[in-house]
């Protein structure tokens, strides 16, 4: 730090009670404190405060459990959770760039905002029903290269696969997604012949007389589809995705079924969605892989606290 009057560099001069460091100039004596850094904006909530509460809804508790344990309310928890949104988006449109990828896994998560699509009257909000989550995952590194959300529809996957475009470093990769039929047209067209792009095609059995809502369906068959390029037949796969879509719905209480813990407001359900992954990506130790998918992959090289995460916008 370079003394403002003097415009000579300071020397270290201890650490301030509230842990930032303190320095003083060695021509006029001032002395100065380095710069707060302000990851909640200008709300007043302590920060370790503010950083226990997220971690609880990362970890899957409700606002309103949140709210009992940490005595901080639900209006204020939902206003970190929506400034905690804004920044994850930009950690991983700053981290989350030029990076080398072999195979490149997309799927799908379903969930909705206020109500289930069947119950949309006219009249409701547009963004009431059905919000997918569209996911791409590096195979080999875990990490997640872009996430989108929006109706499972044309515009969304194609704003999607421009986001991993966006994404990942020049070269020839393998992508494989399961058989949507916007992926057809808008990885080719996107990626044009640097991808090798396969889709898994799954076949369920129709569900059985009396046969629980939620029971998992039975595959009866799987297919694969070669539509641009000339992809590895033992690397086609969609697991790996498959299983983050698992532990989002075991980690973020929105998208537990069979309860009213589901987004009210789109903008919550997003917030939740990016800050969920960009916490996977940087903070999550990945069991099989034994550190965060950001250290296997070489952007970061340590594991990244919920308090750096958001600092590092």
């Amino acid at each position: 730090m370079n003394c403002p009057v003097c415009k000579v560099e300071c020397r270290n001069f201890g650490k301030h009670r509230n842990g930032l460091r303190r320095f003083r100039c060695t021509d006029c004596g001032k002395t100065y404190t380095e710069p707060h850094k302000k990851p909640f904006g200008d709300m007043k909530i302590p920060v370790d405060k503010a950083v226990f509460a997220l971690t609880m809804i990362l970890e899957g508790s409700s606002i309103r459990s949140t709210e009992r344990v940490t005595g901080v309310h639900r209006d204020t928890i939902m206003r970190l959770l929506l400034v905690a949104g804004d920044t994850c988006e930009r950690v991983m449109s700053k981290w989350v760039r030029n990076v080398p990828v072999t195979e490149v896994e997309a799927d799908e998560v379903w969930s909705f905002i206020f109500k289930k699509e069947k119950q949309v009257q006219l009249e409701d909000d547009q963004s009431f029903g059905d919000a997918y989550v569209f996911v791409a995952i590096e195979r080999n590194t875990k990490l997640v290269l872009n996430v989108a959300m929006g109706k499972r529809d044309q515009r969304t996957t194609n704003a999607f696969v421009e986001g991993v475009r966006d994404a990942i470093a020049p070269g020839r990769f393998q992508m494989t997604t399961d058989g949507f039929t916007p992926y057809k047209t808008a990885i080719p067209d996107t990626f044009g012949n640097r991808v090798d792009f396969a889709q898994l095609v799954k076949e369920y059995r129709a569900t059985p007389e009396g046969e629980r809502r939620y029971s998992p369906a039975e595959v009866v068959s799987v297919q694969v589809a070669i539509i641009a390029g000339n992809p590895d037949p033992k690397r086609i796969s969609t697991s790996i995705v498959e299983r983050s879509n698992l532990s989002i719905r075991m980690g973020l209480r929105r998208f537990t079924r069979l309860t009213n813990g589901f987004s009210k407001k789109w903008e919550n359900h997003w917030a939740a969605v990016i800050l969920w992954y960009t916490y996977y990506n940087f903070c999550r130790v990945h069991k099989t892989l034994r550190i965060t998918p950001a250290m296997e992959s070489g952007i970061t090289d340590h594991v990244w606290g919920v308090r750096e995460m958001l600092e590092a916008a």
